[in-house]
């Protein structure tokens, strides 16, 4: 006896299935994983082909040239910049006491700035606005900064005097205020304020937690400017009795071993200038100036892509 289908009954509902318009093939998809890990392996070669130069005998490096896989290895030229001793040290230290200080400064500044900027019942929003966009075209300059910092502020040879020029930047502000606009609705803050909530308890207990992935990008984008910065160090930093930053150290470094290579021949001192390896120790200082900055890169990627993504439009 024939069966019929009943009303309403769909006799074959599992047979239709929709077309996921983002799905690729398998094919596809084995390409386009060789293509980015290609891509990949491209950035990141340039830098292991640094760490095995640091590590190549000078001697070697001058007569078979760079190579990927060297046929001696040497530590002389780190063992040149750590002839230093705790003045290496304790320039790492005071680096990374910047950095860290630093960030949580800019941090701080700019998350409350952007905020306020991103409310549109502030009533000074626009010439705030201005302010903050005035300042990406038009700056002061170097001089009126170098008078500003050691004639009216008096933070010569101080600390504050390489925290303070990066401890805000206009550019941050708008991404984090534009993420703060496409990312807390109003209704979440008018719901705090309904449960009384003031103004700091809703910025700190609801505004921040749901921000993280744009506070993560500026503050790596901070600790990157504060951990490479050489010029303020060069410009407010530059008492001897004090220990410079890492990054002014070696180049300090690479100033006196160029300044020995160069005039060996007035110094008399050709042995001296001969045990110098100068093209190790260049590359070594690259990979310690760069390497613990790219160890930190990891806790911050896990943010990175959302945060710059959702704060990149402007307007």
């Amino acid at each position: 006896m024939p069966q019929y289908p009943t009303a309403g009954h769909d006799p074959a509902p599992q047979a239709r299935s929709k077309r996921d318009y983002n799905a690729i093939s398998p094919f596809w998809n084995v390409i386009f994983n060789i293509i980015i890990g290609v891509f990949a392996f491209s950035c990141i070669f340039p830098f292991l082909f640094v760490i095995m130069i640091s590590l190549t005998d000078e001697q070697t490096l001058a007569m078979e040239g760079f190579s990927l896989w060297p046929s001696q290895f040497s530590t002389a030229a780190y063992s040149y910049i750590f002839q230093t001793g705790g003045e290496l040290l304790s320039s790492f230290s005071l680096t990374l006491l910047i950095t860290v200080l630093g960030t949580l400064i800019n941090l701080t500044l700019v998350t409350t700035y952007a905020y306020a900027l991103s409310r549109r019942s502030f009533e000074f929003r626009g010439f705030f606005s201005f302010v903050a966009f005035f300042t990406m075209l038009f700056s002061g300059g170097m001089v009126p900064g170098y008078i500003v910092m050691t004639q009216f502020l008096h933070l010569q040879n101080t600390i504050w005097s390489l925290i303070l020029p990066l401890s805000l930047s206009a550019f941050s502000i708008i991404v984090m205020r534009t993420f703060f606009q496409t990312t807390v609705p109003d209704e979440i803050i008018e719901s705090a304020r309904i449960d009384g909530a003031g103004e700091f308890t809703t910025f700190v207990r609801i505004v921040l937690p749901v921000s993280l992935p744009g506070i993560a990008t500026i503050g790596l984008f901070s600790s990157l400017g504060y951990w490479n910065d050489w010029f303020n160090a060069l410009l407010y930093y530059n008492d001897p009795q004090k220990t410079p930053p890492l990054q002014y150290l070696l180049m300090q470094i690479e100033k006196n071993m160029d300044f020995l290579t160069q005039n060996a021949q007035n110094l008399g001192s050709f042995d001296a200038a001969a045990g110098i390896p100068t093209e190790t120790v260049r590359m070594a200082m690259v990979v310690l100036a760069t390497l613990p900055i790219i160890m930190a890169y990891p806790f911050f990627q896990r943010y990175f892509v959302q945060g710059l993504t959702v704060g990149s439009v402007k307007g």
